[in-house]
Order: structure tokens, then sequence, then C-alpha cells
């Protein structure tokens, strides 16, 4: 795990809710791609169910992780896709699982229009860095 610094109110800017608005860090930067709710057969898992899908995101977020040498307290930066901002409890409670309020990355969340395929509710990617 690489020493990380997270600033969550810099001078000037509204203080953050349910992320941290500035995370540093130094070592090896890993990048994992977007995350579906996809079992290890490629099969959707949740159908129309926001928290069975998330579960399934993060769970597949820390098995990438984890090929990389990484885990979630080395994630500085997560952007969750969402076709409805209505899901984001969901984002939030399964991220709750895997990293603690006081370990939050910086965060972007985008509602979009559709995903690859219209039965996937979220698509979440992972940014982090790892000691060298």
């Amino acid at each position: 795990m690489s020493e990380l610094t997270r600033i969550p109110a810099p001078d000037g800017v509204a203080p953050a809710a349910q992320y941290t608005h500035v995370v540093l860090g130094s070592g090896r930067f890993v990048a994992v791609s977007g995350q579906l709710a996809l079992d290890e057969d490629g099969r959707l898992v949740g159908a129309g169910d926001p928290a069975a899908q998330a579960r399934q995101v993060f769970e597949n977020l820390r098995r990438c992780l984890s090929a990389a040498g990484a885990t979630f307290d080395d994630v500085v930066k997560m952007t969750f896709f969402v076709t409805d901002m209505a899901h984001m409890p969901a984002i939030r409670a399964a991220r709750a699982e895997h990293i603690p309020d006081d370990r939050l990355p910086a965060v972007s969340a985008v509602r979009v229009a559709g995903l690859v395929r219209p039965e996937f509710l979220m698509e979440v990617e992972a940014f982090a860095v790892v000691a060298p």
C-alpha cells in the first residue's frame, strides 16, 4: 500500500460529501476499466436490482485491484456511471463495504443515457496508486 494523503476540503472549496476532493500518492499507477455487474462467466448479476449489481461491480473491482497487487486502500479516484441517480445509494452502500469513510477516494458521478447493454444500471472505474 502506498502512502496516500487525503485533502477533503481544500481552502475555498465546499466540503465534500461522500468523497474526498484531493488524494495525493506516490508509487505505481493502476487503472481499472469500468466494471459491470457480470459474474465470472459473463452472466448478468441482479437484473433490475441496483443493490445486487453494485455488490457485483465492487467485487469485480476488488478482483481487478488484487490482480494488480492493489486493494481498495490504494484507490485514489473512482468514477460512477449510472443510468439513474436513484442508484447512487446502492453504490455508496457497496462502496462502504470495501472503503471506510476515513479513506474515501476522489469521486465523480455521471448520469448516462445508457451503458453498453440496457440491463446494466451502472459501471464503475477505479484508479489506484500502489507503493513501488
